[in-house]
């Protein structure tokens, strides 16, 4: 009995433990479904730009260029503070990837400014044209040094053309705060000086603006009310249009200024009419320094230490200005440089150091370094230290080699896939963008060629070939001519000369292609000069649609055995690209081998097509026809093949301009015989009406018959 009653209660107790579980899961579930409903809900919307007014140059400019993951990786690493390195191979958008990551830091944090540095004025000035074509104010930014002036625009981005804007910038905006008043029914002295404006904007339209803010809010409040707990209601959007105070001002903006279809769009529409005001007043604001700095130096000095956001410069004009930037107290929060790996280390430095330490630490914020480093380094001219001091390894090659982190950018849309194959072998993963297949330019062949790109192999000209006329200034004359008529050919079926380039390694060779050029094509208006005529090293950052290469060299290799350099050189074109050497030296170079081994898939004779006038009509991979294929063996070939062109085109120009000559001669006369009519006409009607005889008149007509 015992035994049965410990059980029963053994039972009880097993019985109230399970009832006293049950109670505390229920008691739980009922605390997780509350605390599901207290969780706050996260909604996602596209974002919209602010409506900054009703004008059309209100609309902010915006970059058109769609990122890969990549190059949107690399923009947001630079808006992080820190060091960013963006390694950036020929044609994957390095330039485009800077210029967004300084318009993000002009918008995102406004009160920063940007230090940009390049090693070149034409790279700075590339960099700078494209930070024009965004959505940044003029008044930010400013270029020093003296490659501005070679800047694509009239306007002056220098500090005394910068000076001058904002002096005529201020006169017409006291202008438009006139105007202002005037439609408020004020008088005209409130737009005097900046202050008598900044005073106008405080009391006058602060205030209204204000008390519109209060009429919008108490209608809202009206309508919400009158609901009662049904679906919120919006005002009558004519609230908006009825109770603007600055519907005058903005009677020359395009109207209608309010549309009248909701009250939420017509809201945003008077916001943005008043940013529009509340940033002219925000200006004036900014150049009242400029009323009361009287000198041009004192001006010159308060633009460049506090107006200007946005500063570019080069490293030499960075070296030599750095003493007078820190005297003034020169600041800055970011620094971007481009062409990093062309800059030497003590030039890498010199930017960092343009302003002094506050309370012991550096106001620096981001480093933005952006480079190439399997492109040509630093020029040191002195061998000693270029070899035994390694001072042509970069600050940015120096990373690299330690191992600090890198976004690599993985995708080229400068050249057709066929023509990166020549460089992509140097690049972990190198790739195309989608519009190198797409486009029409890279699906089209290149007109009068059978490849996009050949090794051509050029022999000695009578038993010559490499010559130094003086030491160091290596030519070759067979090079040259070859060169040069390739040029005279692609310009007689139709090519621009400003597509084509000729690039060649050294600097005697590139002397003697522009003697080659001013004798036989700078004064003829058949062919004219190619768009430059330059060496490898100093097109580094350039490009251009045709390249014709000249590596100069019969005897040795000599300095296109660095890889870096033979890159720069593959790399320069877009659609074309045709090199001129001697074969049998630089295939059995094994530095270059990778390179070669793709050139030489193709014949090394100069292969065209007869009679293919450019633009062509036949795509890219398709066979030209086998009776228009002609195979060049050398030079002279060439030169004479050129010179039988040309002989037909000559002929033909000829004839144009007699032709067209004729036809502005006849009308000439048709003109003279038309006025001597006309003024006969006027004669005859003139002695009619004072009754004179006709028969000078006559005379008139028949002298503008004959």
């Amino acid at each position: 009995a015992e035994s049965k009653g410990k059980g029963k209660s053994g039972a009880k107790s097993k019985g109230g433990a399970k009832k006293g579980d049950t109670g505390t899961t229920k008691e739980s579930s009922k605390e997780s479904k509350s605390e599901q409903q207290a969780k706050p809900v996260l909604r996602a919307t596209s974002w919209r730009p602010l409506n900054m007014g009703p004008y059309p140059f209100n609309q902010p400019r915006r970059n058109g260029i769609r990122f890969t993951p990549v190059q949107a990786e690399a923009i947001r690493s630079g808006m992080e503070p820190g060091l960013t390195m963006v390694v950036g191979p020929p044609g994957t958008g390095k330039t485009d990837v800077a210029v967004q990551i300084i318009s993000n830091l002009y918008h995102n944090f406004p009160e920063q400014r940007t230090l940009i540095v390049t090693h070149s004025n034409q790279a700075l000035n590339q960099l700078f044209e494209k930070i024009m074509a965004l959505d940044i104010d003029e008044r930010h930014l400013l270029r020093l040094g003296r490659g501005q002036e070679a800047l694509e625009t009239e306007k002056d981005f220098g500090r005394l053309g910068r000076v001058n804007y904002v002096l005529e910038r201020r006169l017409a905006l006291l202008k438009e705060v006139e105007r202002l008043a005037v439609s408020l029914d004020l008088g005209t002295d409130v737009a005097y000086t900046c202050e008598t404006a900044g005073h106008f904007h405080l009391y006058h339209i602060l205030s209204r603006w204000e008390r519109f803010q209060a009429t919008l809010r108490e209608a809202s409040d009206a309508a919400a009310k009158a609901a009662a707990g049904a679906e919120p209601a919006e005002p009558a959007a004519a609230l908006v249009a009825q109770h603007f105070p600055f519907a005058r001002y903005f009677e020359n903006a395009p109207q209608p200024l309010f549309g009248g279809e909701s009250w939420a769009a017509d809201v945003e529409v008077a916001e943005g009419c008043y940013r529009h005001i509340a940033k002219m007043f925000t200006e004036l604001g900014e150049f009242r320094a400029f009323e009361l700095l009287r000198s041009s130096y004192d001006r010159n000095n308060y633009l460049l230490v506090k107006e200007a956001k946005i500063i570019a410069m080069t490293c030499t004009h960075a070296a030599l200005k750095r003493r007078d930037l820190v005297k003034l107290g020169f600041k800055y929060d970011n620094v971007l440089m481009e062409e990093s790996a062309q800059i030497l280390e003590i030039e890498t430095f010199i930017p960092l150091m343009l302003q002094q330490a506050q309370d012991g630490h550096s106001r620096l914020k981001r480093i933005v370094m952006i480079g190439d480093h399997n492109q040509l380094p630093p020029v040191i001219q002195n061998v000693a230290f270029q070899k035994y001091s390694n001072m042509e390894q970069s600050m940015f090659t120096r990373f690299v080699r330690l191992g600090v982190p890198t976004i690599d950018l993985d995708r080229q849309g400068r050249a057709r896939a066929s023509i990166a194959r020549l460089y992509n072998w140097r690049y972990r993963g190198l790739g195309d963008l989608p519009h190198v297949q797409r486009l029409g330019e890279f699906r089209a062949a290149n007109a009068g060629f059978q490849h996009d790109f050949q090794f051509v192999d050029v022999g000695d000209f009578n038993g010559v070939g490499e010559s130094e006329p003086t030491p160091h200034f290596t030519q070759n004359l067979a090079e040259a001519e070859y060169v040069v008529a390739v040029f005279m050919y692609m310009r007689l079926i139709g090519y621009p000369a400003h597509r084509i380039s000729i690039l060649t390694t050294y600097n005697g060779q590139r002397a003697l292609l522009n003697d080659v050029l001013g004798a036989r094509c700078a004064q003829h208006p058949l062919y004219g000069m190619p768009a430059a005529v330059s060496t490898v090293d100093k097109f580094q950052g350039q490009q251009n649609d045709f390249i014709l290469l000249s590596l100069v060299r019969s005897k040795i290799v000599g300095h296109v055995r660095d890889v870096r350099r033979l890159v720069v050189a593959m790399s320069r074109a877009r659609l074309g690209l045709y090199v001129f050497g001697r074969r049998a030296l630089f295939e059995q170079c094994l530095e270059l081998k990778p390179t070669f081994d793709v050139l030489l898939t193709r014949p090394d004779r100069l292969a065209l097509v007869c009679q293919e006038p450019f633009p062509a009509q036949r795509a890219h991979d398709a066979a030209p026809p086998a009776h228009a294929c002609v195979t060049i063996p050398d030079m002279p070939s060439m030169v004479a093949y050129v010179d039988e062109v040309s002989s037909g085109y000559v002929r033909d120009y000829v004839a144009e301009q007699e032709a067209a000559l004729a036809a502005q001669r006849e009308r000439e006369r048709a003109e003279f015989a038309e006025q001597a009519r006309a003024h006969a006409a006027a004669q005859h009607a003139q002695g009619a009406a004072e009754g004179r005889g006709d028969g000078h008149i006559d005379r008139l007509a028949e002298m503008g018959e004959a």
